[in-house]
């Protein structure tokens, strides 16, 4: 049986990360080969050390002017990518290597609450100011634009009525942890291995 090996890109501390490191790493089937950050102070690169996960900090050169990240997967044979927390739209030439292969998180029920600049409280302020009710999850395939790919998943949480940013990001963190690893290995076993990429 063939592995599956899994780049995750992050930009900040890499809660959803850790956690899908943690779920596979007993596993021989799914092999997360590979963490990539646009910030070398994130602390997802810590995390990834303690995985024993190798590591990737990538300037905008080197993602949107260059083949450099598409020939590092290259390398590492990666077959599938996860956005966890990434605040860089991935560039057309991933896109298209990727297609249906590359999955993002996003902390609100899109398509509300999605776009340029809504990510992390941000998001969490956007939902409680407007009134709702309820918020959640949402994990999608991606595109070349923010957070307009095909949907796959979706959980939802209430939103009390006393409810503040920072308690709203508490529980959509816990269904983000609870869900994306189980979805992901869902999506993996549905995937054909991918040829490496020429």
């Amino acid at each position: 049986m063939s592995t599956h090996h899994i780049a995750i890109l992050a930009s900040g501390s890499g809660t959803n990360a850790e956690q899908i490191m943690s779920y596979f790493a007993p596993r021989t089937d799914v092999h997360v080969a590979l963490i990539v950050s646009n910030n070398p102070k994130a602390g997802v690169l810590q995390k990834a050390k303690r995985f024993k996960v190798p590591t990737l900090v990538i300037d905008r050169e080197k993602l949107y002017k260059s083949n450099y990240v598409l020939e590092k997967f290259n390398q590492y044979g990666i077959d599938f990518v996860i956005l966890a927390g990434f605040l860089w739209l991935v560039p057309q030439n991933l896109v298209a290597a990727y297609h249906k292969r590359i999955i993002n998180i996003h902390p609100a029920l899109l398509p509300k609450y999605g776009g340029k600049g809504m990510y992390g409280m941000h998001v969490h302020h956007a939902v409680i100011q407007a009134g709702e009710r309820e918020s959640g999850i949402t994990i999608h395939y991606v595109n070349e634009h923010y957070d307009q790919g095909d949907i796959i998943f979706q959980a939802r949480c209430q939103v009390a009525p006393n409810d503040r940013p920072e308690d709203l990001a508490g529980k959509v963190q816990a269904l983000e942890h609870l869900h994306f690893p189980r979805i992901i290995d869902t999506l993996l076993q549905q995937l054909p291995h991918k040829e490496r990429i020429p």
